[in-house]
């Protein structure tokens, strides 16, 4: 059944309260940026009616779309700010890259990177839907390398498991710069927080969370 619009305007708008009234959303920034992505692009038609719903929903392929509520908590610890260059590993249909996007824009860039060919091709088709693709260019490849010919990067976020921080992810950090890693087991993790300045590389637990892993070089087999 089409849904008009207004009715996931109108949901949209609802989850965005929930999520600020919740402390999820700190910033009138971040609040602006959720409010202004449609997550029903960003899943199979089947399961747009549920897009509001503060959970994780599979996207296919064993993978999903991360619940609402830790996409806030991203985007705040990632302190975002126009005109930076972004790195997001496990690009999944889409939607954190163009949140990221809204964050970023004018002059910002974001690019991700999806192992599965299939979700990169279906990640391109939303973010141009949504009208991203100025914005947010998708790599299909091995995310825990990185993309070495596009760093540095301002900002780097890893949307899946890690048994540790990907070293080359730190080396394409920027001075100055913030990662997001969720470092642990394949089935729970804890978000940590990583600066870097100069030769100095701090670290800090924003709390527990549970991706699906990262496959890889530096992840899991």
């Amino acid at each position: 059944m089409q849904m008009h619009p207004a009715f996931f305007g109108d949901r949209r708008k609802a989850m965005v309260r929930r999520l600020r009234s919740g402390g999820y959303i700190r910033t009138p920034k971040v609040e602006k940026a959720m409010e202004a992505v449609p997550r029903e692009f960003f899943l199979p038609d089947r399961m747009a009616e549920e897009a509001y719903v503060d959970s994780p929903l599979p996207i296919g392929n064993g993978q999903t779309i991360s619940a609402p509520h830790m996409v806030a908590i991203m985007q705040e610890e990632l302190e975002l700010e126009p005109g930076q260059k972004v790195l997001e590993i496990g690009g999944g249909s889409g939607y954190h890259a163009a949140v990221t996007a809204e964050l970023v824009k004018p002059n910002g860039k974001v690019f991700t990177i999806e192992r599965i060919p299939e979700l990169a091709e279906t990640a391109r088709a939303n973010i141009e839907r949504a009208g991203y693709s100025d914005l947010v260019e998708v790599f299909q490849g091995d995310g825990s390398i990185g993309l070495p010919d596009k760093a540095p990067f301002d900002r780097i976020f890893v949307a899946c498991g890690a048994p540790g921080i990907p070293a080359p992810l730190t080396e394409q950090l920027a001075d100055e710069g913030i990662m997001l890693v969720p470092v642990g087991s394949r089935h729970c993790q804890d978000l940590i927080k990583v600066r870097k300045r100069g030769e100095k590389v701090t670290q800090e637990s924003r709390g527990g969370c549970i991706f699906v892993p990262l496959i890889g070089e530096h992840g899991y087999d």
